[in-house]
C-alpha cells in the first residue's frame, strides 16, 4: 500500500510487478525478461522528458501516449502493442495493490494491426522431420519423442518442457492422456496422445536414463529426475534448446525451417483440414477464445483455394489449342 508521503517507487513496484508474473501467473522468463525491457524503455522515456525517475503514482495519459508516439516510427505496430499491453498490465496490478489510484494506460487504444495466419507444415513434411532423429541413442530417442509430443498433442513448447513423467498417462489401448499442468496463464488441460507418440515415449524412456547419468553432481540429478525430457547432461530441456533442435530436424529432412510453435499450428490445421470440430481444436489447444481458434479457418481455406487453383481444370484459364 502506497504512502501519501512516501510513494512507492518505480524499481519497487516493477520488482511487484515481476513477482507477481512469475509467482502467480507463471510467466517464462523470455516473458518476464521482455516485461522488465519494456518497462525500462518506458522510464527512460518519463525520465528523459521529466528530468527525473519516474513514480507510479505520477505518470498520466499524456506519459503514455507519448511514449508510444516516441516510437511509432522505429517499432512494429505489433512491438507497440505488446509494450502497451505490459503497461496496462503493470498499472492494473500498481492499481490492486493500492501503488497507484487509476490505469493511465487503459485510456490508450491499442495501434490496430493485421494478425500474421499461421504457419503449418505439410504432413509429409512433420513426418520426415520426426523420422530424421536417430533412433540408435538416447539422444535421437528423445528428439523423436519430443518432436511426437509437440505435434501429435499440439503442445506449446513452454508446456512441453515442463512435462514430467508422471503426466503421461497411459489409456490402456495403446495411446496416453498429457496432463499439461503449466499451460498459457496457469492453466491445465489433459490432451489425447496418439499410438505414435506414446510409442516414441516408452522407447525414449528405455534409454532415459543414460541421459540422466550425465548429470555433472548430484544436486542437478535430483532436480531433473522428474523431468520427462532430458538434454546430455542430464538437466531439463531448455525453451531454447527445443527450438534449436526443431530447426535442426527439419532441415535435415528437407524441410523449411520451422519452429516447435509450427509444429502446434500444423497439428491444429490437419486436424481441421480432417472435419475436426473447431470447439474441439480450441480445447485441445488450450484457447480461451473461439476467436484465436478460429484463424486456422482462414488457413485452411488459403489451402483449400491454392490446391483448387493447382488442380482444377476450370481454374487454370482456357486450354490452349
Amino acid at each position: 500500500m502506497a504512502d501519501a508521503h512516501h510513494p512507492v517507487s518505480w524499481s519497487e513496484a516493477v520488482s511487484t510487478f515481476a513477482t507477481y508474473l512469475e509467482i502467480e501467473r507463471h510467466a517464462s522468463p523470455h516473458t518476464l525478461a521482455a516485461y522488465r525491457r519494456d518497462l525500462e524503455d518506458f522510464a527512460g522515456f518519463v525520465r528523459a522528458r521529466r528530468g527525473r525517475d519516474p513514480v507510479p503514482a505520477a505518470i498520466d495519459v499524456i506519459d503514455v501516449r507519448g511514449f508510444l508516439a516516441a516510437r511509432f516510427d522505429e517499432l512494429e505496430r505489433t512491438s507497440l502493442a505488446r509494450k502497451l499491453s505490459c503497461l496496462r498490465s503493470f498499472f492494473r496490478l500498481c492499481v490492486r495493490r493500492g501503488i497507484t489510484t487509476g490505469n493511465p494506460a487503459r485510456l490508450v487504444a491499442a495501434p490496430k494491426r493485421r494478425k500474421p495466419l499461421p504457419r503449418f507444415m505439410p504432413v509429409d513434411d512433420v513426418f520426415r522431420t520426426i523420422e530424421t532423429p536417430a533412433a540408435d541413442s538416447p539422444a535421437g530417442l528423445r528428439d523423436r519423442a519430443l518432436l511426437e509430443v509437440m505435434y501429435g498433442a499440439g503442445l506449446r513448447v513452454s508446456e512441453t518442457v515442463a512435462l514430467d513423467l508422471g503426466d503421461v498417462d497411459r489409456d490402456g489401448q495403446g495411446g496416453a492422456l498429457l496432463h499439461v499442468r503449466r499451460g498459457k496463464g496457469g492453466k491445465q488441460r489433459i490432451v489425447p496422445l496418439g499410438h505414435a507418440g506414446t510409442s516414441a515415449i516408452d522407447a525414449y524412456l528405455l534409454r532415459r536414463g543414460e541421459l540422466l547419468a550425465g548429470a555433472p553432481d548430484a544436486t542437478t540429478a535430483s532436480a531433473s529426475v522428474a523431468a520427462l525430457f532430458l538434454g546430455a547432461r542430464g538437466s531439463r530441456l531448455t525453451t531454447r534448446w527445443v527450438q534449436v533442435l526443431t530447426r535442426r530436424h527439419t532441415i535435415a529432412a528437407g524441410a523449411a525451417p520451422a519452429t516447435p510453435h509450427a509444429l502446434r499450428h500444423s497439428f491444429a490445421t490437419h486436424l481441421l483440414d480432417a472435419g475436426a470440430d473447431l470447439r474441439a481444436i480450441q480445447e485441445l489447444l488450450g484457447h480461451a477464445s473461439l476467436s484465436t481458434t478460429q484463424r486456422y479457418t482462414h488457413v485452411s481455406l488459403d489451402h483449400l483455394m491454392s490446391v483448387y487453383d493447382r488442380a482444377h481444370p476450370k481454374a487454370r484459364g482456357k486450354p490452349k489449342p
